[in-house]
C-alpha cells in the first residue's frame, strides 16, 4: 500500500486548525535538535497534487532518497489551495504542485510568505473537447470552460488567443481576465475550479485543462487537444516550494538537488511521453 495520505478538503481544514498544536513545524521543538538546528532525521514531509507532482516524489522517495540521506514523506492533496495553507501553517515543510506567477498571486491575497527553490517541471496547459476535432469546428454560441483561479484563467486566454479562437485586448498580461477578452467570436465562456475541469467536458463544447488534471483523467495532451502551450520560454515551469526561511534546511537542499538530477529527467520524459516536460534550474 502507498505511504501518500490523500487529504480532502474537510479532512485538511481540519488538520489545519490543529496544525499548532497537534504537528511540529520547521520553527519548533518537533523539528529540531538542541541548539535550534534542523533535525536532519526527521522526514522531510512535502505536500503535492497527485500527478505528476506526488508521483515524481514517489520516485524519489523510493529510488534516490535513502542513498542521499534524505527521509521524505509525501501527501496528497487534490485542490491548488492547501498545500499552501499547510505549508504556511507548519502541518507540511515544503509543497510541490504551483508555478511562480500562481504563487505570487496567491502570496499577495492570502499575505502568506512562501517562497519557491527549485524549477522541476511543466505542465502544458491544453484545450480539449469531446464535440469536436478541430479549432475550426469552434462555432459561435458553442461554450468553453476555463480555470476560475487568477492566474491559469489568464493562461487560458493567451493559450485560446494564440491559437486564434478569441482576441484579447492590447498590452493584456499573464493576469487576463474575460473582461479582457476583445473578441470572443460568438464563444461562451464558463468559469470553473481547475480540478473540476475533466469532468466538466461532457457538458461544454471544449474546456482549457491544466495537465496534471488532464493526466489524471487520461488524457494525453500531446495526442487529444486541439491546441497546446509550447514549452520554449515558458513562465509556468512547477517548483519546490517552502515558507520563506526553510530554504536553507538541509533536508529541503538535498530534495531541491535530487528533483533536479539526472534519473528524475529520465523518468519524467519515459513516464509522461511529453504531457509533462523537465524544466530544471533556478526559479525567475
Amino acid at each position: 500500500m502507498r505511504n501518500n495520505i490523500r487529504i480532502s478538503a474537510a479532512a485538511a481544514v481540519t488538520a489545519l486548525a490543529l496544525g499548532a498544536t497537534a504537528c511540529g513545524t520547521a520553527s519548533d521543538p518537533a523539528r529540531k535538535s538542541e541548539g535550534g538546528k534542523v533535525d536532519e532525521s526527521k522526514a522531510l514531509v512535502v505536500a503535492a497534487s497527485p500527478t505528476p507532482h506526488a508521483d515524481i516524489l514517489e520516485y524519489v522517495k523510493k529510488n534516490l532518497a535513502e542513498k542521499a540521506g534524505l527521509k521524505l514523506e509525501v501527501k496528497e492533496f487534490t485542490d491548488y489551495v492547501l498545500p499552501n495553507t499547510a505549508t504556511q501553517s507548519g502541518e507540511v515543510d515544503a509543497n510541490f504542485f504551483q508555478h511562480k506567477p500562481y504563487l505570487d498571486d496567491f502570496n499577495k491575497k492570502q499575505k502568506t510568505d512562501i517562497v519557491p527553490v527549485v524549477n522541476v517541471e511543466l505542465e502544458p496547459l491544453a484545450l480539449y473537447s469531446k464535440k469536436v476535432k478541430d479549432l475550426k469546428d469552434l462555432k459561435a454560441g458553442q461554450t468553453v470552460a476555463v480555470p476560475n483561479d487568477t492566474t491559469n484563467e489568464g493562461r487560458a486566454l493567451h493559450l485560446l488567443a494564440d491559437n486564434g479562437v478569441i482576441v484579447l485586448k492590447e498590452g493584456v498580461g499573464t493576469d487576463a481576465k474575460l473582461s479582457d477578452i476583445k473578441d470572443t467570436k460568438g464563444l461562451q465562456f464558463k468559469e470553473l475550479e481547475a480540478a473540476t475541469l475533466p469532468r466538466a467536458l461532457n457538458d461544454v463544447d471544449a474546456a482549457v485543462i491544466n495537465g496534471n488534471y488532464a493526466i489524471e483523467a487520461d488524457l494525453k495532451p500531446v495526442e487529444d487537444s486541439l491546441a497546446i502551450e509550447k514549452a520554449d520560454g515558458n513562465p509556468y515551469a512547477n517548483f519546490l516550494a517552502v515558507k520563506k526561511g526553510s530554504e536553507k534546511d538541509p533536508r529541503v537542499e538535498k530534495l531541491a538537488g535530487l528533483l533536479n538530477s539526472d534519473e528524475v529527467k529520465a523518468f519524467i520524459e519515459k513516464q509522461y511521453a511529453g504531457a509533462v516536460v523537465p524544466a530544471f534550474g533556478p526559479v525567475k
